[in-house]
């Protein structure tokens, strides 16, 4: 296992739940739904990432709508160099995982609003 800091861990866990509920509140929908399909996307990640990410609870941005917003999107820039730093390999999966978890939350009630599909774009180009 690849040794993530503890700064580090933070980083990917504000970045990976960070970007479900970016997507969740875009628009209104089934948050039950919405956060089973997050959760069940996570299994996609590297063992190593699933690790760091369950280990202790996320923590978000504070402040206003775009304080978190802002927030999130520099730290899924930030967890795409920490784990080229770790593991350059883990990169694409990483990407990969995070958006499958945008798009399955987006989905999740059945159909993409304008405001979800947005917020993906928005993650997505803010993974690279």
């Amino acid at each position: 296992m690849t040794a993530y800091t503890e700064a580090e861990g933070q980083t990917l866990r504000t970045a990976v739940f960070g970007a479900m509920v970016l997507v969740s509140t875009a628009d209104p929908g089934s948050v039950d739904e919405e956060s089973h399909a997050g959760i069940r996307a996570i299994t996609l990640l590297t063992d190593d990432l699933r690790a760091i990410i369950s280990s202790a609870p996320p923590s978000l941005p504070k402040g206003s709508t775009s304080d978190v917003e802002s927030g999130v999107l520099t730290a899924l820039r930030d967890s795409v160099a920490i784990i080229n730093a770790h593991e350059p390999r883990d990169v694409a999966i990483f990407r990969a995982a995070v958006t499958e978890m945008c798009r399955s939350v987006a989905g999740a009630d059945g159909e993409v609003a304008v405001a979800e599909r947005a917020m993906v774009t928005k993650v997505v180009e803010a993974l690279g």
